[in-house]
């Protein structure tokens, strides 16, 4: 790779992976895989960019790569181990948490979200997340645009099982 590509890599990658930080955790639900996950992801990136520079979109590629480097830890042996019989979860700095501290719905989303099947999750975290639109998710997922918004729904109806009444109440009056 060319000085020049390797620059621009560089700059790509250091305004990305934030975003793709905090996409992976959503999809994972633990800090740890996620962080794994986008090092595989900038990995092959690495190895691709002379090619994939070029693309038209390049977040929508990366953002590809990304679910399928999250597909791939899913479906290897090393998933399914755990160190915890159950993930301990961040505590709210300051106060103890009331109804609408910011910090508590947080964790009450991602704890819901996580109980998603995996693929309606896929599908929430990039079109409400990452704010792809309807078109570029199905790119991203190599699917049709018919199947991310039945996934889309079914996706949410999941959730909000998963959320408790006063959280759907309180969106609702919103």
């Amino acid at each position: 790779m060319h000085a020049a590509q390797r620059h621009e890599y560089v700059e790509f990658v250091t305004g990305v992976t934030e975003k793709l930080r905090r996409t992976a955790y959503l999809l994972t639900g633990d800090r740890h895989r996620a962080d794994d996950v986008v090092q595989q992801t900038l990995t092959q990136l690495f190895v691709k960019w002379p090619r994939v520079r070029q693309a038209d979109n390049l977040g929508a590629y990366v953002h590809r790569m990304l679910v399928n480097a999250f597909k791939q830890e899913r479906r290897s042996r090393w998933w399914g181990v755990q160190l915890f019989d159950r993930t301990p979860e961040p505590v709210p700095r300051g106060a103890p948490s009331g109804p609408g501290d910011a910090a508590a719905d947080a964790v009450t989303v991602r704890a819901a979200l996580a109980a998603v099947p995996p693929g309606q999750r896929v599908v929430l975290v990039l079109r409400f997340y990452a704010d792809l639109s309807v078109e570029q998710t199905a790119e991203v997922l190599g699917c049709s645009t018919g199947n991310v918004k039945s996934q889309t729904a079914r996706g949410l109806t999941a959730l909000r099982r998963q959320l408790p009444q006063d959280a759907e109440s309180k969106g609702a009056a919103r």
